[in-house]
This record gives C-alpha cells, structure tokens and sequence, in this order.
C-alpha cells in the first residue's frame, strides 16, 4: 500500500514508514532519545531529499519530548530556569541553522554537508560511548567501584562570570556555558533535524557538572520548543515539512515508544549505552559506505532543490 508524500513529492511503501516510525519509538523509549539522529538517515536511506528528512524527522522528536518532559515536570526533576537559559540559546542557534540550511541549498551542498556531519558526529559519538559502556561493564563484571564526581566539585566552567543561581538543580553557574550549549544544540537541529539530547545530556552532566536527575527532564524541556520552532521555519521559510510523512512517523513512534520503555527497564545502564553506541556506530557507518560507494544512478535531477 502506498502513500503519496505532496512535500517530498515521492510515493512511498506506508508499512515502510510505519515501520521505521515504530522502530525509532522504540528506541526512543528504549535508549530515553529523541530519535532525530536515527531517524532521518532512515529516511534518507529510503531515498527521502535530505532537505525534507531533515525538516520532517524534526516532528517526531517534538511528539516524544512532549511526553517525556510532561513525566519530569509532574515528578519535579525538570528545572525550568536552567531549561529557559537553554532555548534562549537554542532559539538563536536555531535560527543561525535555518539560515546555513537555506545557504547550503542555494549552492546546491546540502545533500553533501548534512551526510558528512551525521558521518563525522556519529561516529565520534559512537565510539566514545562504546569506549565508555564496555569500560562500566568490565568494571561491573570485576566489581569495581567507579569514583564518583559530586556535582559540587568545581572546573573551569565554573569560574565563568554572569553567574546565576539554578535553586533547582542546586547549582550556582555561568549562563555563558548554558547560552553556548543550547546555540550549539539549535544549530545542530536546523541542519541535522536532531534534538542533540545525546549531546546536550552528556555536557550538563559531565561539563555543567548538573545533577542527573534534573538533566533528562531540563534537556527534553529545551528540545520541545527548540524543534517546534525549528519546524514552523523550515515550513515557512525552506517548504520542507511533509505533513503526511511527519503525521505516519508521529503515531507509528508514539505506539513504539511503550514497547520500548517496558523492554528498556529490563536492561541495565552499561547494557543500553552499549548497544545505542552500536547502533549509532551503524547508521555512521552506512552513510559512511554511501558517500565513498559507486551510486546505481550517476547522474541525478535537481528541481527546486529536491534531488531525484
């Protein structure tokens, strides 16, 4: 059965797309990510334009973060002041990426830049967290200690000036950091359709030195209103959003995203970031494999910024 898709002007298998909505949900739920960085070299690899994988895949994020956020908010482990500094910064990143977005496909470079950067940040974070999870397993397996840093101790972060006082997170910081981290992430959505929650969560954590249990809720806080924004710009300034794609992807992630939480809660931490690095590694890979590979058709047509 398939659908036609008026935006990406393509008409696709819609098992297909359910298929890698759910799949993502899953994950999501799974792994507690947005999905974004999964999701679009999916769409991509189904021969989706980059230009409305990247726009389009930004919806599905924007449906999961809701309903994350909403748990952490009811649970009192999302500090909204942190989380305002953070789309302030977001909201000027995001309309630095919208700009670079519509610069890259006015030279005809969007296809090309948006694989190289999913290629170079998957795989750099890939690596890393799987460097990471096999270490917390070896030391779980040997039961080893790891040495804890307590979000009171200090680095050069903290010495910063602008300072404010985050009562929820119990923390006394520089906004610079905060403003810097969340441009970074709007960027990083503009161009990549990404929420940056697998950025975002590591740096408050181990750079911010922010306590965990207010950073998932703060982080999917920033990335709600930062995608939705990202979204409404690229409708009205780039015409890249496909309603019917982002309506399939949205039901088909919210269904997954159940399954996954259930299935996610039965596996330990080191177990899950070992295979979300595995899984990250992959898709790095494979784009990898895309860019460097001899394609079946050589020659391609471009009609308003839309490659077939």
């Amino acid at each position: 059965m398939t659908v036609y898709l008026p935006i990406a002007e393509l008409s696709v298998n819609i098992f297909i797309i359910l298929g890698m909505g759910a799949a993502v949900g899953f994950l999501s739920g799974m792994f507690g990510v947005g999905g974004g960085f999964l999701i679009t070299p999916l769409l991509i690899f189904y021969n989706v334009p980059p230009v409305v994988a990247v726009a389009t895949g930004a919806n599905q994020v924007v449906a999961s973060s809701i309903s994350g956020a909403i748990t952490h908010f009811r649970r009192g482990s999302l500090d909204m002041k942190l989380g305002t500094v953070l789309l302030a910064g977001g909201l000027v990143g995001a309309t630095v990426g919208v700009w670079i977005f519509s610069w890259l496909r006015r030279i005809g470079q969007l296809d090309l830049f948006i694989s190289l950067l999913y290629v170079v940040l998957l795989s750099t974070i890939g690596a890393l967290m799987l460097q990471e999870s096999l270490r917390a397993m070896r030391r779980a397996k040997n039961n080893q200690q790891l040495p804890l840093k307590r979000p009171g101790q200090h680095n050069w972060v903290h010495r910063l000036p602008f300072k404010m006082r985050f009562k929820k997170s119990k923390i006394y910081l520089s906004a610079i950091p905060i403003l810097v981290l969340g441009f970074v992430i709007g960027v990083l959505t503009s161009i990549m359709g990404v929420g940056g929650g697998f950025i975002m969560v590591p740096a408050m954590i181990y750079l911010l030195r922010i306590p965990t249990n207010v950073v998932v809720g703060t982080s999917l806080f920033q990335i709600i209103f930062t995608t939705a924004y990202t979204t409404m710009v690229q409708a009205a300034t780039n015409y890249s959003v496909d309603i019917v794609l982002a309506t399939i992807l949205m039901v088909a992630g919210v269904i997954g995203a159940q399954y996954g939480v259930r299935v996610g809660q039965k596996l330990r931490g080191e177990q899950l970031r070992a295979l979300l690095a595995l899984l990250v590694l992959a898709v790095g890979i494979r784009l990898a494999i895309g860019l460097i590979a001899t394609p079946s058709d050589v020659y391609s047509v471009a009609v308003g910024g839309l490659s077939y």
